[in-house]
């Protein structure tokens, strides 16, 4: 199997897990009630532990440490895709981000549990576990604020209509899309798309949210090599703030 192919797969699993992470980290503290607080900050917790796994695979293949893979790079070096690196805005953008990346997510790890490479393999089987329940707290909220006042309804459908266009980058194919697929690695992401879209659309039928018509809709590509949008130079920065404080220290 090319390695390079492996690493490309692993670069945008690890990258968005760990930008998201940091996303939710940013709202402890800040959650509409305390039990939204110490669920976005423990989803944080569990999305940079993701992301380490996979860094710690890229650098069984020759890849730096974690730390300097993390903390070291430009946003031109990241391949999360656009969604992920939005600013977390009011709950309703958050909601729907963590409702359409999840849910996508999910997808990803039981396909990349059945992966002919074994590596990829173990550690997506492991980490499904923790990413059903994210799902179900995404659906949960989504359901009930779905149906609830017409301000809710209105503030999550903007949101919807906002970030579906980031939401479909997320399934930007990979240079070795074909690559992967024929090597069993991963049925690919228009695969992966097309079952999001099932999975999405079952919630969303249980509410008064309609998906926008995806003929009009421009989906926001080239967070897989390198084109980000103004803001996630400001949270890597922000990020790596204390690391490069002193980069050889150990914790």
């Amino acid at each position: 199997m090319n390695e390079l192919a492996i690493k490309d797969l692993l670069y945008k699993l690890a990258d968005d897990q760990l930008i998201l992470g940091h996303r939710n980290s940013e709202w402890t503290g800040f959650g509409p009630i305390l039990e939204e607080d110490i669920a976005f900050s423990s989803m944080a917790q569990d999305k940079i532990g993701h992301s380490l796994a996979f860094y710690t695979l890229l650098q069984e293949l020759g890849e730096a440490d974690p730390d300097t893979v993390a903390f070291t790079r430009n946003a031109n070096q990241f391949h999360n895709n656009q969604l992920v690196e939005l600013p977390n805005g009011e709950y309703d953008f958050s909601l729907i981000r963590h409702f359409l990346y999840d849910n996508a997510e999910i997808i990803r790890f039981e396909m990349l549990s059945q992966s002919s490479y074994e590596p990829i393999a173990k550690v997506a089987t492991k980490l499904k576990g923790e990413v059903k329940y994210h799902v179900l707290h995404a659906n949960t909220w989504i359901k009930n604020l779905g149906t609830s006042t017409e301000e809710a309804i209105l503030r999550l459908q903007s949101s919807l209509n906002e970030a579906i266009p980031y939401a479909l980058g997320m399934f930007e194919p990979s240079k070795y899309e074909q690559e992967l697929i024929e090597a069993g690695v991963y049925p690919g992401e228009e695969a992966v798309k097309a079952e999001w879209l099932k999975r999405i659309q079952a919630v969303l039928e249980k509410t008064d949210l309609k998906l926008p018509d995806f003929a009009t809709v421009e989906p926001k590509m080239g967070g897989r090599y390198g084109e980000h949008t103004e803001h996630l130079q400001p949270l890597l920065d922000e990020m790596a703030e204390v690391f490069k404080i002193d980069p050889t220290a150990e914790w």
